[in-house]
């Protein structure tokens, strides 16, 4: 035994002497992604700290004709803030695709519009507004997260909320407004909105209570990708023959002399094409995923936060917005469910400990505007212009009578031009 020891310090003693001088080599390269994902997120994180950001209320006009449509046109206007940074701005100075966050809050029984938007594109999203809803006021206000103590769920409040995602691919569409009965009917009494379930539920908040709900949408600069994985969908669903991968003419050659020529496999034809034996609800589902990737796309994440003083903190509330996250969700197409690993619900170990992190985590990243699982990806999805129109708009007062909601009663503006001007 201790001649094969012994045997063997020699080849110990090389690989030691190997590994010591040469161990060192494979260190970048598994260090690699690592430190790229650090000195991004500080060069992002340096470069976003000196984006000035403001927060500004909307008040809506008495009565709106069109809301969600309108709205639509909003959001194509916006989609026009897309920019590309080039290989410096985006490795050296850290520039990155700003986000607009457009946010619903219910506070005290009277719900608020909001809109959080970078301070250099203030001029292009009021007239975008403005353009399709000229009664509209927009006022810069203070964020109105400062308003409640800032060490929450302390001191007296207590939260409960959750960030969510689509149940299927970003392809498929959630339930959109021209399904519902809005554009059909030309009463404005007879239309159906879906918003109009959560500003009536905001109103029935009582003091010391707020509900807040952001969604959290930037331009997607790259469209070929979320695009091609919409046709690949319908493709799938409609049985269409998948294209031929194409060899290279070297590697074909070189199959046919060492086995030569392969067989060509004999092509059936069918009678009826794959597109005639459809049913009705495929034939929807594609359609509907044909008519999303036709409009302009924003990465999105959503949530909602419910928080209020111990003395009048009532859970079942949470289903305020738990409804209306479900009227936009289908069972053929897409819908929206809670991230497990974001809601405020703890049942194993450490559970009290566990569940005030989460908590804060999830304030800290409401008043942030930060994606779910930030600073790492994940817990985004795209919605186009249509989808996003009909999760925030401007719903006229028929159709959403809350008393509560403030509204412009009376159109602003200055005196008509031409009128005689007196000498002083």
């Amino acid at each position: 035994m201790p001649d094969f020891f012994g045997s063997l310090n020699p080849t110990l003693l090389q690989a030691w002497e190997v590994f010591k001088n040469w161990g060192w080599l494979p260190l970048p390269f598994i260090l690699i992604r690592p430190l790229l994902f650090l000195y991004q997120f500080f060069i992002r994180a340096r470069w976003d700290s000196k984006v000035e950001k403001i927060v500004m209320e909307i008040k809506l006009p008495k009565e709106v004709a069109k809301p969600i449509k309108a709205m639509e046109y909003v959001f194509a206007g916006l989609h026009g803030i897309h920019d590309v940074p080039n290989f410096r701005e985006r490795w050296l100075e850290g520039q990155f695709q700003l986000a607009i966050s457009f946010e619903i809050a219910g506070i005290d029984g009277e719900p608020h519009f909001y809109i959080r938007i970078p301070a250099v594109l203030k001029n292009h999203i009021t007239s975008t507004i403005y353009a399709q809803y000229p009664e509209a006021e927009l006022s810069q206000v203070e964020d109105y997260t400062l308003n409640v103590p800032q060490d929450i769920p302390k001191r007296g409040w207590d939260l409960w909320g959750c960030d969510f995602n689509l149940v299927k691919k970003s392809a498929y569409p959630i339930n959109t407004y021209p399904r519902f009965e809005v554009e059909t009917e030309s009463k404005e009494e007879r239309k159906v909105d879906p918003l109009s379930n959560l500003l009536e539920g905001m109103t029935t908040l009582r003091p010391g209570e707020q509900l807040w709900v952001q969604i959290v949408a930037r331009p997607v600069i790259d469209e070929i990708p979320w695009v091609k994985e919409g046709r690949a969908v319908a493709d799938k669903i409609a049985r269409r023959p998948e294209k031929p991968k194409t060899r290279p003419i070297i590697q074909e050659a070189a199959e046919i002399v060492l086995f030569g020529p392969t067989p060509s496999a004999p092509v059936e034809k069918e009678i009826i094409p794959p597109e005639m034996k459809l049913t009705p609800g495929e034939r929807d589902v594609i359609k509907a995923v044909e008519e999303k990737i036709g409009k302009w796309g924003f990465l999105t994440n959503i949530r909602f936060v419910y928080l209020a003083k111990d003395e009048v903190f009532f859970k079942p509330n949470i289903r305020i917005p738990m409804g209306f996250f479900k009227a936009v969700s289908t069972q053929n197409l897409n819908g929206l469910r809670p991230i497990k690993e974001t809601i405020t619900k703890i049942q194993w170990i450490m559970r009290k400990r566990r569940l005030y992190l989460r908590q804060r985590k999830l304030f800290r990243a409401y008043k942030k505007r930060w994606p779910p699982f930030f600073p790492r990806a994940g817990g985004t999805f795209i919605l186009n212009t249509e989808e996003l129109a009909t999760l925030f708009h401007f719903p006229g007062r028929m159709v959403a009578p809350a008393p509560a909601i403030s509204r412009v009663e009376a159109k602003k503006g200055g005196p008509p031009s031409g009128l005689p001007v007196e000498d002083i």
